[in-house]
């Protein structure tokens, strides 16, 4: 079921009508059903993999609570991950892995079959396969006690909200609220209905508007050259952003309807002014569990400098990896640890001045990331080389360069698909989306329009919702994060 499908128009208000009415005592029960039915609206097949990790990691939760010894203790945990972990590779990682090594051992003349498996990869199994394992390692350290009730337990890894697209909640954090008594609080409802909003502005005027021209650019690239494939990168940047923090600020708001908090999961990435800042306020969730769970068992840097360098490096070719079973994935991750890596060095030679750079600052560090997402975005590493090899073709001849983009984008069809006038309102959306992270560095941006009065808040919310509903007539789409 998707956010921005009528299904979810209808399932979200019966939830909510039914979750305030019910008795405190139930209320857990009614989010353990509607996240059960949200997840197995995709295929109910599936469930049976999320049931299965929930099982495991409940279980092996108690019996390390139960004993005292460290190594059973250890065994337990090394279980859980085992299972969990194993389940995860095999649908997201088998039929890669196997092409991988048969593509390797037929370049060393070894005569063998491709072995691949007709798997469709289960919603979300890289979000709640995440969430499971932070559980399972918080109580082996002790930081959490083991949830003894499963159905609490249950609901707290499939919460239908950031079930299949994160935020990947921690223990401490969501399961004692699952737990806990609410109580309604319209001021937080209110909040909450216009996180969703504003999470479908961005999802449904921006980034699917942008969708379509990414795509015919990025599904073809050799048919282009030089300014299409430009601006491409630079609109696929806007898309993902709008994509991913679209879902996470629905899933926020829808939370709040039912007085729950989940993580921030983005806060203004693009206006950092490093690569750390940015990963420090893109997808928070993601990168907080990477250092909590493998940067920092790792040795962190506590073990020198080269030790974390190498630390940085591994860290980010996992996270690259975790986005998906493909060498684009891992290349972007390996760009992003590097560029960690270099910065440092930098930094520490050249430390940055505190006045006067900070926009240039900005500046690069948005034209790295975007370089970076050519690897993200592109379907195999020769498309990726290709954009690479061809984004500034000509631009030695800036008329030139303007205006064979305009003949390729005239001739692939483009300006039919993506007009003019599509171009500019996407851009105006895009500017307002800008504005609001501007604000955001400073007040929210609600707090912000409170000062004004109900006449001009009323306004701007009618217009927010006129341009989701009008830009809704392109169709549904699912959100990018769906398929890791």
């Amino acid at each position: 079921m998707l956010f921005n499908s009528n299904a979810f128009y209808v399932f979200l208000p019966i939830v909510f009508t039914i979750y305030w009415i019910m008795p405190q005592k139930y209320r857990w029960g009614i989010l353990f059903l509607s996240s059960y039915y949200f997840y197995m609206s995709w295929n109910v097949k599936y469930v049976v993999l999320i049931l299965l990790t929930t099982i495991v990691s409940y279980g092996t939760a108690l019996l390390m609570e139960r004993t005292e010894s460290k190594k059973k203790r250890k065994l337990c945990m090394l279980v859980a991950l085992i299972i969990s972990l194993g389940v995860l590779f095999f649908f997201k990682y088998f039929n890669f892995l196997s092409a991988t090594v048969t593509h390797c051992l037929q370049r060393m003349a070894i005569p063998v079959q491709d072995v691949t498996l007709k798997l469709m990869l289960p919603v979300g199994i890289s979000f709640y396969t995440f969430q499971t394992l932070s559980y399972v390692i918080d109580v082996y350290r002790g930081e959490v006690k083991a949830c003894r009730h499963f159905g609490k337990y249950a609901t707290f890894i499939a919460f239908f909200p950031q079930l299949v697209a994160g935020p990947i909640e921690r223990t401490r954090n969501l399961l004692p609220q699952i737990e806990g008594e609410h109580t309604f609080h319209s001021d937080k409802a209110i909040h909450g209905a216009k996180m969703i909003a504003w999470g479908f502005f961005k999802k449904i005027a921006i980034a699917d508007s942008i969708a379509i021209y990414v795509d015919v650019v990025y599904n073809q690239v050799t048919h282009f050259t030089g300014l299409p494939l430009l601006i491409a990168t630079l609109l696929f940047a806007f898309q993902i952003y709008c994509d991913f923090s679209g879902y996470s600020d629905i899933a926020v708001g829808v939370a709040e309807l039912l007085d729950i908090d989940l993580m921030t999961n983005f806060k203004s990435p693009y206006f950092s002014a490093s690569i750390k800042e940015f990963w420090s306020r893109w997808h928070i969730s993601l990168s907080t569990w990477f250092r909590d769970y493998v940067y920092i068992p790792l040795g962190g840097n506590r073990k020198g400098a080269w030790r974390t360098r190498f630390n940085l490096i591994v860290t980010f070719l996992c996270s690259g990896l975790w986005h998906g079973a493909n060498w684009t994935y891992c290349v972007w991750g390996l760009i992003h640890g590097l560029g960690q890596v270099i910065e440092k060095e930098w930094n520490h030679y050249f430390p940055p001045k505190k006045e006067g750079t900070h926009g240039v600052r900005i500046l690069f560090t948005f034209l790295f990331v975007c370089f970076a997402w050519i690897f993200f975005r592109a379907n195999s590493l020769s498309d990726a080389g290709y954009v690479v090899s061809h984004l500034f073709s000509g631009i030695a001849d800036p008329r030139t360069y303007l205006a064979t983009g305009y003949e390729t984008f005239r001739a692939a069809s483009l300006e039919q698909t993506f007009g003019l006038k599509p171009l500019l309102l996407t851009g105006f959306f895009i500017l307002i989306m800008l504005f609001h992270d501007l604000m955001e560095l400073k007040i929210s941006i609600w707090n912000w329009l409170g000062r004004y009065q109900k006449p001009v808040r009323y306004v701007i919310y009618f217009l927010l919702l006129f341009s989701i509903l009008y830009s809704r007539q392109l169709g549904e789409y699912e959100f990018v994060y769906f398929q890791f």
